[in-house]
């Protein structure tokens, strides 16, 4: 089995493929990574590193040359027209180096969402269906770490975690839960044509939040809804599916997954010893 990663370097293919070394031997990784020197470290463990960039469709098609399984981490360019140009370019490589199955890191109940980035992620997947090749899509959750764009750091100091007003919930994940269940369904079977809704069986609250984060630091912490604060992420989190649950997530780990409270222990106590 080989099995060819995209985006290797990046924050969650780097912890993917971490966790991909506790199933798989370093011999059946490929590491695809767009600077070379990146993948030193890689190399150094017994991983083949391969060049590969979206934008230079010959450099897919070499890269994805042998691979029983190829993952194809979604491309981080901001613009969505360039990003779908780069997920053709992929796709078609895939076809033409006869890669045997493809995982697809997509986005968590795209159908019940709004903006150009889910639209990317639906017209992707339908693309990789016309392929006939064999596919799973791993439609990652939103990442527990938004919180920071809340500015924890000024709610523990004040006392207060100004948000805008909403009944807000959500099925937030950790990248290094998502990394250890795509690792396992990589290394794993009984995925073909699957699709996995990558979130939380249960959804926590900024009420929870402020809880934990009274109970982190041993401070009062209230929440403060108001129409005075204007956020880029209230209108992003407004615009998808936060609600929603499923336990495709734990199964894939066959463990319960890390808790929003774990998640911020380390955060809270780095700006606590900081203040």
């Amino acid at each position: 089995m080989s099995i060819v990663i995209t985006g290797a370097n990046g924050r969650l293919g780097s912890l993917i493929i971490q966790e991909l070394l506790h199933h798989v031997s370093p011999d059946q990784i490929v590491a695809c990574v767009r600077r070379m020197e990146s993948g030193k470290s890689w190399e150094d463990q017994g991983i083949t590193v391969r060049f590969c960039n979206y934008d230079e469709p010959a450099s897919l098609e070499k890269a994805f040359v042998g691979a029983s399984r190829l993952l194809f981490i979604s491309s981080p360019h901001l613009d969505d027209t360039v990003r779908m140009r780069q997920h053709a370019h992929v796709i078609e490589a895939a076809k033409k180096a006869n890669v045997g199955h493809i995982f697809y890191t997509s986005f968590a109940f795209p159908e019940h969402s709004d903006i150009s980035l889910t639209h990317l992620h639906l017209a992707t997947e339908h693309a990789i269906r016309t392929t006939g090749i064999p596919y799973t899509f791993l439609r990652n959750g939103l990442y527990m770490d938004f919180i920071e764009a809340l500015d924890v750091n000024a709610s523990i100091l004040t006392g207060n975690l100004r948000i805008h007003p909403g009944s807000w919930k959500f099925n937030a994940v950790t990248r290094s839960d998502l990394g250890a269940a795509i690792a396992a369904a990589l290394s794993g079977e009984g995925h073909l044509n699957k699709t996995y809704e990558l979130v939380a069986p249960n959804v926590w609250t900024f009420s929870d939040v402020t809880s934990t984060l009274s109970e982190l630091t041993g401070r009062a912490i209230s929440l403060c809804p108001t129409n005075e604060l204007q956020h880029w992420i209230f209108s992003f989190l407004r615009k998808i599916d936060t609600a929603s649950t499923s336990g495709d997530l734990e199964n894939l780990l066959g463990r319960p997954l890390t808790t929003m409270k774990e998640n911020m222990k380390a955060y809270v106590g780095a700006v606590i010893r900081s203040d």
